[in-house]
């Protein structure tokens, strides 16, 4: 593997995986714990965090500010908006650590706006598109628009540009 191919890591970035594929690039503040794993071609933006049990696909975007707790599956070509939220534990409590993790898978294709927020157990479907600011509270299928709070289907997503 040549070294433009390699994977970027920010020397102010903390990266504990191994497993990082070619050409992704992790920007500065980021922690990223030993368990994760990150495709090719990705982009990490800063001040991100991601646990564990976490699988990020190829060509994924995931800009400023976004914190990927255990249980989170991201496809290819997902682009995730700046401080968009993930949570993955239902009922909250300080240091109960019974709980059962809420898992979130985000499909092939889809968007997620900034500062949306996705509760635990909910899958994001193929190219589906959430608005930013939504609070995303049950599964959205392939293809649509969704945005609001709590957020609703609003038609079809818009298609994605071929240039």
């Amino acid at each position: 593997m040549s070294d433009q191919n390699k994977p970027f890591v920010h020397e102010k970035a903390e990266v504990q995986t191994q497993i990082i594929g070619d050409e992704t690039k992790i920007w500065q503040y980021s922690i990223i714990l030993a368990g994760a794993r990150i495709g090719s071609n990705c982009n990490i933006n800063a001040h991100c965090f991601i646990e564990n049990d976490v699988v990020i696909g190829n060509n994924v975007t995931i800009k400023c500010g976004v914190y990927l707790w255990d249980g989170i599956v991201i496809e290819d070509n997902v682009q995730i908006g700046p401080a968009a939220v993930f949570t993955n534990d239902k009922y909250p409590r300080a240091k109960d650590y019974s709980f059962e993790v809420g898992r979130i898978t985000i499909k092939k294709g889809a968007s997620i706006g900034a500062n949306a927020t996705i509760l635990g157990g909910i899958t994001i479907g193929e190219y589906a598109m959430i608005g930013a600011g939504s609070v995303v509270t049950k599964d959205v299928p392939a293809g649509e628009l969704w945005y609001g709070n709590p957020a609703k289907s609003r038609g079809i997503a818009p298609k994605i540009s071929s240039n």
